[in-house]
């Protein structure tokens, strides 16, 4: 696949335009999206992702064709997985729902960022040293399994990381708007909105560790990498606050992914095996016997797993059994702790490795908000009582 500096310079300026556009026509001024609102900038996005995997398959072959449809899926399911986290996050820090867009936003541009870091260092691996294939196919199937076993049940917003953070910062117990820093009394004050978004930001580097490796056990072009993840993370926004009902529902996702990391952590250890040059491994030669796994057995693969995942899920909470709900802060709450009603008692069930590095415990403090309450935010008094 000859992919020119031209068409990168001119992918990554479009990618750079859309979320631009984003900010200023939907972020920039705090609401919460409506439900319509929602739901055709999500068909927007994933139609502009299918129609670009068409494309590619019609000018480059449909073999590219098929590595970007797989590797936009699993990127996709992946991200997802995400929202699980960052809704788990702005609970524990009680993100008042007006401003939940904003954050959203900027953990998205910063798991882009950081995506594409990794996607740089991946390529000049994999261009250099055949070897990482083991590498990566290895560290996929311990992702796989702590995905699948791992604890579930911690909270990235109290964990040791963020402990650390608070030390260091000078914090404020409320909420002042947006706004992410704040002088009081001649001193300047970092906000709750600045810990949720270092908090999803650290989230995010976590993330990459595994979504880049799957991918490349997909794809070896850097291009189709990139574009994928960067269709995947569009509308994710939009997404979020589309399913935010359903996101609670999908009780085996975690599982779900575990099976698609361990597919694509034994596909690159096969590959590794395929193209073998280490010298203490078959004496550095090749080993021809072991199967390449077709691109469109891998497409098919993820996308039943995604359908019997999520299918198993909607089954077994059907009418609400199985569930475990996480409330959602909707507005800031006077004097409230969200200690019990943070994600640590959830069956959400996002990628387990994020929340054990971020070491954090079952029951969540979050800071105390104490914003101005107005029509929109206004919690009944039923509300605080639950949520303290």
């Amino acid at each position: 696949m000859n992919i020119t500096p031209l068409v990168w310079v001119i992918t990554i300026a479009v990618t750079i335009a859309f979320f631009v556009y984003e900010f200023f026509a939907h972020v920039r001024k705090p609401h919460e999206p409506t439900i319509g609102e929602s739901a055709r900038w999500s068909a927007f996005y994933i139609g502009l992702a299918l129609l670009f995997g068409v494309g590619i398959g019609v000018v480059s072959g449909w073999t590219y064709g098929g590595e970007y449809f797989a590797g936009y899926l699993t990127e996709k399911a992946l991200s997802i997985d995400n929202l699980f986290v960052f809704l788990i996050v702005m609970t524990g820090f009680a993100v008042p729902k007006i401003y939940q867009q904003k954050v959203l936003m900027i953990g998205i541009v910063i798991a882009l960022i950081l995506r594409g870091a990794f996607i740089a260092v991946g390529a000049a691996l994999i261009e250099n040293f055949s070897w990482v294939f083991y590498l990566f196919g290895a560290l996929l199937l311990v992702l796989a399994y702590r995905q699948a076993f791992g604890d579930h049940q911690s909270n990235p917003s109290d964990g040791r990381f963020m402990r650390l953070v608070r030390r260091v910062l000078p914090v404020t117990n409320e909420y002042h708007q947006d706004r992410l820093t704040v002088r009081k009394d001649g001193r300047r004050f970092v906000t709750p909105m600045l810990l949720t978004i270092i908090a999803i930001g650290f989230v995010d580097l976590i993330f990459a560790v595994d979504s880049i490796p799957a991918i490349y056990g997909l794809t070896e072009q850097a291009y189709i990498v990139f574009t994928a993840n960067a269709f995947a993370l569009m509308g994710l926004r939009q997404l979020y606050f589309l399913i935010g009902g359903l996101l609670e529902r999908l009780v085996y996702l975690a599982q779900g992914l575990a099976v698609i990391l361990a597919f694509i952590g034994v596909k690159l250890v096969l590959h590794a095996m395929h193209v073998n040059e280490l010298p203490f491994i078959n004496g550095g030669e090749p080993m021809l016997w072991a199967p390449e796994i077709p691109i469109w057995f891998s497409l098919l693969f993820i996308a039943a797993t995604i359908a019997v995942a999520t299918v198993a899920s909607l089954i077994k909470t059907r009418g609400g059994r199985g569930v475990a709900h996480t409330p959602v802060a909707n507005a800031p709450v006077a004097n409230a702790s969200v200690g019990s009603a943070s994600a640590g008692h959830t069956s959400l069930a996002p990628r387990a490795h994020a929340r054990e590095a971020a070491g954090a415990p079952a029951a969540v403090h979050a800071p105390e908000t104490h914003a101005p309450e107005t029509p929109a935010d206004t919690v009944s008094a039923d509300t605080r009582k639950e949520v303290s």
